[in-house]
């Protein structure tokens, strides 16, 4: 979000002349996410439906001989006297048969996308434009360019020659950026280029006009420079593939006309019905300065005692981890010493039996009455 009062507006020789106030769209809030979404959805209006012919791989009289005869049961091309005669017909796996699932015209190729979801993408879009570190990141070449948003004089819309556009670009330090594309122009990889897209380049500079005197003949021939109608801004030119940063180069006009087209913060769009710019939920996103700024501290509470449920920890067999046991059955260590007590005192008891009993020997009138029997 750009945010000053005024941008300088430059002459087609370069110098300051004038100054205009920022327009309220550049203070918009940045969403990258809801640019890339729209921009997937609206570039799909744009595609034109293929399908494969509707006989393909069927222009042939072929039948099944059924089973019996030790080959697959897929049709096969009657009649003699050529080799295509008994060959596999139809079938996605046979030669010259059809696809797996032809394509059909009527799938689904457009996607309807809410105004005001558009119109919330190109504000971004337009909002992304005003920040140089945008623009940089999306590879415009803007090192020598006075300042960003680059407003121009109104005579630049009555240039109708590309040799004098060229040399304004020069002189307002952009053709940087046509060079870069000019170098980047390489052909394309893939099947594309036999079918009208032989070449590929980066995009340049766009022109945001308020009225074509002329300026649109002038700029178009010019290697990735493209024009646009400050009325009809596109989401497909301000953020090509859905990356945020366009180099914008605006006319004064375009520049002023700018909070008539998409309204300000006070009064909706004069051309925009029912058109509000959205608002940030957050106008400063650093939280802990919030937080800890003296006007939140002083009506803040202290902070008391933690009430956050601890997580369980790593679970312990409480059969090997005695404090385990013992959190879960308190009872349990007294168990386990009355028993080893009550060991102790079995073992000490054995020993006193054991030296009581004594072998006595047997007497000689006992044997007698035990063999008298």
């Amino acid at each position: 979000m750009a945010s000053r009062p005024v941008v300088q507006v430059r002459a087609l020789e370069g110098e300051s002349s004038s100054t205009l106030p920022l327009p309220a769209v550049f203070t918009a809030p940045i969403r990258s996410d809801v640019v890339a979404q729209i921009h997937k959805s609206v570039a799909k209006n744009r595609r034109q439906p293929y399908a494969v012919a509707e006989n393909a791989g069927h222009q042939t009289s072929a039948e099944s001989w059924g089973t019996g005869r030790a080959v697959a049961r897929i049709p096969r091309v009657g009649g003699g006297g050529t080799h295509r005669s008994g060959q596999a017909a139809f079938g996605n796996m046979c030669r010259g048969g059809r696809m797996f699932a032809p394509t059909k015209i009527w799938r689904k190729w457009h996607i309807k996308v809410a105004v005001n979801q558009r119109r919330f993408a190109t504000v971004s879009a337009v909002a992304a434009t005003a920040l140089p570190s945008l623009v940089l990141a999306r590879g415009h070449r803007i090192e020598g360019v006075a300042e960003i948003p680059l407003v121009v004089a109104d005579n630049v819309e009555s240039i109708k020659k590309t040799k004098e556009a060229v040399a304004a670009l020069q002189t307002l330090q952009a053709h940087a950026d046509v060079a870069k594309v000019i170098a980047s122009k390489k052909v394309r990889a893939g099947r594309g280029k036999s079918r009208n897209r032989r070449f590929r380049q980066r995009r340049g500079p766009l022109v945001v006009y308020n009225e074509d005197n002329g300026i649109v003949k002038a700029f178009r021939n010019i290697p990735g420079v493209e024009t646009a109608n400050v009325r009809s801004l596109n989401l497909l030119q301000l953020a090509p593939g859905g990356h945020l940063g366009r180099f914008v180069i605006w006319t004064a006009g375009a520049f002023a006309k700018l909070d008539e087209v998409y309204g300000t913060y006070e009064k909706g769009s004069a051309l925009k019905s029912g058109y509000t710019l959205p608002i940030n939920k957050v106008t400063n996103t650093d939280i802990s300065a919030v937080i800890n700024s003296a006007e939140v501290q002083a009506v803040v509470r202290e902070a008391g005692p933690s009430r956050t449920k601890k997580t369980s920890g790593q679970k312990k067999n409480p059969l090997k981890n005695a404090a385990i046991l013992a959190r879960l059955n308190p009872y349990a260590a007294s168990a386990k010493r009355i028993a080893a007590a009550a060991e102790k005192r079995a073992a000490a008891g054995g020993k006193k039996q054991g030296h009581a009993q004594k072998q006595v020997k047997a007497s000689k009138g006992f044997k007698e009455t035990l063999l008298s029997a």
